[in-house]
């Protein structure tokens, strides 16, 4: 489903993207993720395709708010009826918290469930409808870890059991990452849209590299051309980044290299050819356990944060003060032309 919708309030936002499968929309709080949903389920105004000039009742359009606007003094069997008509409402219900793996407490009111459970209500009552559009807003930002993974692989399999369009809304990189397709908004429209780790690994601008977890960005100078790229000058720094499309020489740009991706250098495996290049002394100045993996805080001609798999560090036991070479390999080293695009 192509999407192309303009709204001048609560904000002024114009936003295209193409909706299939599970399709995530990524932005700050305060972007219009909501406000753009609220337009297609015809709850703001605003012009566009498809839907417009049609009454919220005329769109089918299932909508899971945030908070999930559950009735408090009704059981989950009867939140779930509340869009439905006919005698079959009740059964018809009953089958769809049956597909939210939900049946077993059909007959306990909103206050009797957990964040969770109160989640999949509100999921089967939006699915109910046999919507042409799914919408869903911050389905998991009241959920632990644990209960957010599961939500989301419930979402991924009722949607491609269906066959559902379904635009997500968040700013949670992790439910992102799980998209079939991610399109990042970004000051009032939408920046880019593809494949989530082409997304991740490649942003359009600083914006969305900040938003999907390029901590490590610099700012330098285009210093000269060399053989498929540029060398970057960032103070004393020169660093290697392949590109297509070189920026002139002298020319003001950005860089950056995610955490993940900055190469621990080992003294017994010297690096040879391309991978040798981009190479710092640096020192340990923190480590912080997280979770299976560990986040260091690097120092020395530049500031880096870089993040070790715990398998890693049980072999190379690093420790705070140590003094380690580092490695950017050209391939994770990506450059950005401007705030606006790559």
């Amino acid at each position: 489903m192509e999407i192309d919708y303009r709204l001048e309030r609560p904000l002024r936002l114009h936003a295209r993207l193409t909706v299939t499968d599970l399709t995530v929309l990524l932005g700050e709080s305060g972007s219009g993720k909501t406000s753009l949903l609220r337009a297609l389920a015809g709850l703001l105004r605003a012009s566009g395709r498809p839907f417009d000039g049609l009454r919220p009742e005329e769109r089918r359009v299932g909508f899971l708010p945030q908070g999930y606007a559950l009735v408090p003094h009704l059981t989950a069997l009867e939140n779930v009826a509340l869009p439905l008509a006919g005698r079959e409402a009740r059964v018809e219900a009953l089958r769809w918290l049956e597909r939210v793996e939900l049946a077993p407490l059909a007959l306990r009111r909103p206050a009797e469930l957990s964040g969770g459970e109160r989640q999949r209500v509100a999921l089967a009552r939006a699915l109910a409808l046999r919507p042409r559009l799914l919408l869903l807003d911050e389905p998991t930002s009241a959920l632990d870890a644990s209960t957010r993974e599961a939500a989301v692989d419930l979402i991924e399999r009722v949607v491609r059991e269906e066959g559902l369009p379904t635009l997500l809304v968040t700013h949670d990189p992790y439910v992102a990452a799980r998209a079939r397709s991610l399109a990042v908004l970004e000051a009032g429209t939408v920046r880019q849209q593809g494949d989530p780790e082409q997304v991740f690994a490649r942003p359009a601008t600083l914006g969305i590299a900040r938003l999907v977890g390029f901590s490590n960005v610099f700012a330098g100078r285009v210093r000269r051309h060399v053989e498929g790229g540029v060398e970057i000058a960032t103070g004393e720094v020169v660093v290697y980044a392949p590109t297509k499309t070189p920026p002139p020489p002298d020319a003001p740009v950005h860089w950056g290299v995610r955490p993940e991706e900055v190469m621990i250098v080992r003294p017994d495996r010297p690096l040879a050819g391309p991978v040798a290049r981009n190479r710092l002394e640096v020192q340990v100045r923190r480590i912080v356990r997280k979770g299976l993996a560990y986040t260091l805080r690097v120092e020395g001609p530049l500031a880096l944060d870089v993040t070790l798999p715990r398998h890693v560090q049980d072999r190379l036991r690093l420790a705070e003060g140590d003094r380690i070479e580092v490695a950017l390999k050209p391939r994770y080293v990506h450059l950005f032309s401007s705030e606006a695009s790559s």
